[in-house]
């Protein structure tokens, strides 16, 4: 039935900021990007490596959405890296704040946890 995770969406409060994060500082590229005047909405697709992946929208005055402590419903974005020092090296240059690096108890992979401009839990996974 499944195939696969078309895209991830994510409603955002300042546009502009999280536009330039997405894109600048995780290096996203722009698919298409839609002004929709009924909604006042911006609507971004940004992709990875060439496949979509997010869908970025703002939306007038969106409620925020609990994200600590831990709360029902999506915990994280988590993206794939081949060296984690060298991702949180590039995170650290534009000021973004990582947490120390852990883990995995069962794959023994590393990994650390950022947050982007709404809050919202972002994750490194070492595959190498």
């Amino acid at each position: 039935m499944l195939s696969k995770i078309h895209h991830i969406a994510i409603i955002c409060s300042d546009y502009k900021v999280s536009k330039h994060f997405y894109t600048e500082v995780l290096g996203l590229t722009i698919l298409q990007e839609v002004y929709r005047k009924e909604r006042d909405s911006y609507k971004l697709d940004l992709a990875l490596n060439g496949s979509y992946i997010i869908e970025l929208f703002s939306f007038p005055n969106p409620p925020n959405r609990v994200s600590r402590p831990e709360a029902t419903g999506l915990r994280h974005l988590a993206f794939q890296v081949e060296n984690i020092d060298i991702s949180i090296k590039k995170l650290h240059q534009h000021k973004i704040t990582t947490e120390a690096v852990r883990v995995d108890e069962f794959t023994g992979k590393r990994f650390t946890f950022f947050n982007d401009p709404d809050n919202l839990p972002i994750e490194l996974y070492e595959v190498s």
